[in-house]
């Protein structure tokens, strides 16, 4: 989130002059739209910590020769501090109603990063059709979830000592979420990456389930955020989100059935 307009910020601009680099190019570069970085130059607006790390890194001068009224030490501290809002000893010890809030209330964005996540449908009641009405309202959404023939998943099976299991709780949640495949403002996709979290993010809100090498991620601690200025822990989750999604293969209505023929088949 950017803060502080104050005129335009002519340090930046000649940093960015002197090496060649366009609005464009380093929008690409740092995740943000041009017009952004074009206010950011033109109207001063003080981008959050880690775009101007980001473009300090890139143009070379220190990021507090580029913003000098940026944010102090101390105070991107208190900011990370006043992140947390709640500590959960295991998934389960949030209460449903809580998760239903969560979706209930965002207004621009759900996103889901995890392997099966098929305990949404038994915490939340009639939870796909809850998801097909905020997509409805425009909240966009992103199902990121395990791809059932990946060596990830079959690795987190191994170690959970449940093996296969693994696979089939990931073509369970595919079956489960199969109707909001063809929906306008939802977006799933396949991953197969290692999972250090599973990510519930709900506009500001962000729900981290941590994961325990060996445990299954129901009896592991959840970490409740909230998006603050200067913040950094819930901009880091997201970072973590947002290159696994890269990585990560879009699907739509015939990957379910992809999924759910071996599986009937093997029966």
């Amino acid at each position: 989130m950017s803060t502080k307009e104050s005129g335009p910020n002519e340090r930046l601009r000649a940093a960015l002059s002197a090496k060649g680099i366009t609005y464009e190019l380093l929008a690409q570069e740092v995740q943000v739209d041009e017009k952004t970085v074009e206010r950011w130059v033109t109207t001063g607006r003080q981008p959050h910590r880690r775009f101007r790390l980001s473009v300090a890194a890139l143009v070379q001068p220190d990021a507090n020769f580029l913003w000098p009224g940026a944010a102090s030490e101390a105070q991107v501290k208190r900011a990370g501090k006043a992140e947390f809002v709640e500590f959960y000893p295991s998934r389960t010890a949030v209460a449903p109603e809580t998760w239903m809030s969560l979706i209930s209330q965002a207004q621009q964005h759900i996103d889901v990063l995890a392997y099966g996540a098929s305990f949404l449908h038994d915490s939340v009641p009639n939870c796909v059709e809850l998801l097909r009405s905020r997509a409805s309202q425009g909240v966009e959404i992103r199902l990121l979830l395990g791809d059932p023939e990946s060596a990830a998943v079959a690795l987190r099976g191994q170690e959970e000592k449940i093996r296969g299991m693994m696979r089939s709780r990931c073509e369970h949640t595919w079956q489960q979420f199969s109707p909001l495949l063809d929906e306008a403002n939802v977006t799933v996709a396949q991953h197969g990456a290692t999972l250090y979290n599973s990510i519930f993010r709900f506009d500001d809100d962000l729900l981290a389930n941590t994961h325990v090498y060996g445990s299954p991620a129901s009896h592991n601690p959840i970490i409740h955020l909230r998006r603050m200025d200067d913040g950094t822990v819930f901009s880091g989750f997201m970072d973590g989100f947002e290159r696994t999604w890269k990585l990560a293969r879009s699907s739509d209505s015939s990957d379910v059935a992809d999924v759910r023929e071996p599986q009937l088949a093997g029966r």
